[in-house]
């Protein structure tokens, strides 16, 4: 009876008040029954939100595993859905004030993108395939001019691998690292180059399915909203609908034309200073910069990375080699952490750490695309939350981050009236 006691006591307060042990015979019930019947009510009140717990734990579960294994039907989808959002702007120019028909604007609109798209893949597939080539043949030349740094790392290497010997032997033994002679990095990039281009027919095919969902999202999607909003029960549920998609068309909207012209105009720059700096194939660095700046903080870190082996490659000096990722890195700074921030803060923010771990998260899921769309889908998540009542606390959270004097203000002593 006290083990069950306990439990009540940890279970409710209610449990407490009418547990077994507390339980005075009353005058209109001298068995307890009344009392029990509380206590089973209680009781069963807990498990059924223990198992409502559990159930909306394995939901969320299945849900993730289903978009895991299905992500050459659902990243289509979503995509479409994320250009559908980018294309608001121009359709409504199109369809609204220059009255062309909404299927011929879809379509001019789509075509036009395909144009450009496949311009720009064209112009830069030529260099990205001769660097792929280039590379291996260059690898001698680069470990020369970072021979300072082969040697460190090489007795890094040795260390950490004597260090191994000791915890798995119990004696340190000499474990001799092969020299480079870039015959394992030109089979890795050979590699590389092969997937590359036998994952091209995938990803055409995935594109074609993305612009045909594009076409229909652009074409009816207004009806499929309308449809939507007709089948809701009440009034408020079609009121809180039609916010919700307001609020997404405005805002993610607004990022994403936002975003898209700032990384145009990164890519720009970068493609001048490539230009202007001397490294060959400037385009194909320009292009390379506006979509590495679509995946937040890893994107243009990546983008350093890359232009300062590739002025490795180009460059006779090192201390020259660093002028480019320098000025990327410049350009990124006062980008992504001046112009856009205050272009977005009076009306969309969102949290940097929740960002970085939907980035890590969707990268897992789904590779680059979904880092490419992490950004997107937690902005409407974000705003899905901000209208349902249960989901406000989690909208809250992923909201921008907390001016400090705010914080002085929440932690500020109350002073006596």
């Amino acid at each position: 009876m006290s083990g069950m006691q306990s439990l009540h006591d940890t279970l409710d307060p209610e449990l407490t008040a009418a547990s077994p042990a507390r339980v005075a015979p009353q005058p209109g019930d001298p068995d307890g029954r009344r009392q029990a019947g509380l206590i089973h009510r209680a009781m069963l009140r807990h498990e059924i939100g223990l198992r409502d717990a559990c159930v909306l734990i394995l939901t969320i579960l299945a849900v993730f595993y289903s978009l895991y294994f299905a992500a050459n039907i659902v990243l289509p989808f979503v995509f479409a859905t994320v250009m559908n959002l980018l294309m608001i702007a121009p359709m409504r120019m199109l369809h609204g004030r220059l009255r062309v028909p909404k299927p011929l604007a879809a379509l001019l609109l789509i075509v036009a993108m395909f144009v450009v798209v496949a311009g720009i893949g064209t112009a830069i597939s030529v260099p990205a395939a001769a660097w792929l080539s280039k590379v291996p043949q260059s690898l001698p030349a680069l470990q020369t001019k970072l021979a300072f740094l082969h040697g460190s790392l090489i007795d890094v290497q040795n260390a950490y691998y004597r260090a191994m010997s000791v915890f798995s032997s119990g004696t340190p033994r000499h474990i001799g690292v092969p020299h480079g002679d870039g015959t394992g990095s030109s089979a890795a990039l050979t590699s590389l180059g092969s997937s590359v281009l036998l994952g091209t027919r995938n990803f055409m095919g995935e594109f074609l399915t993305m612009l045909l969902m594009l076409f229909f999202l652009m074409t009816e999607g207004d009806s499929l909203l309308r449809r939507i909003v007709e089948i809701m029960p009440t009034f408020a549920d079609k009121r809180r609908i039609v916010q919700i998609a307001t609020q997404i068309e405005r805002n993610v909207s607004l990022y994403l034309a936002t975003i898209t012209i700032m990384n145009v105009l990164v890519g720009l720059l970068n493609f001048l200073q490539c230009w202007l700096t001397g490294m060959p194939n400037p385009l194909l660095w320009g292009v390379l910069a506006f979509l590495l700046n679509y995946v937040p903080i890893i994107g243009p870190l990546t983008g350093v990375v890359v232009y300062f082996f590739v002025g490795l490659f180009s460059f006779p000096s090192l201390v020259y080699a660093l002028v480019p990722p320098a000025i990327y890195l410049c350009i990124h700074i006062l980008e992504g952490e001046t112009i856009t921030p205050m272009l977005l803060a009076k009306r969309f923010t969102l949290n940097p750490v929740l960002v970085m771990a939907s980035l890590m998260f969707w990268d897992w899921m789904w590779g680059i695309a979904g880092a490419f769309l992490s950004v997107p889908m937690l902005a409407v998540f974000k705003i899905f939350c901000d209208h349902i009542d249960a989901l406000t606390p989690i909208g809250h959270v992923l909201g921008g981050p907390v001016r400090p004097r705010s914080l002085r203000t929440i932690g500020a002593p109350v002073k006596a009236d």
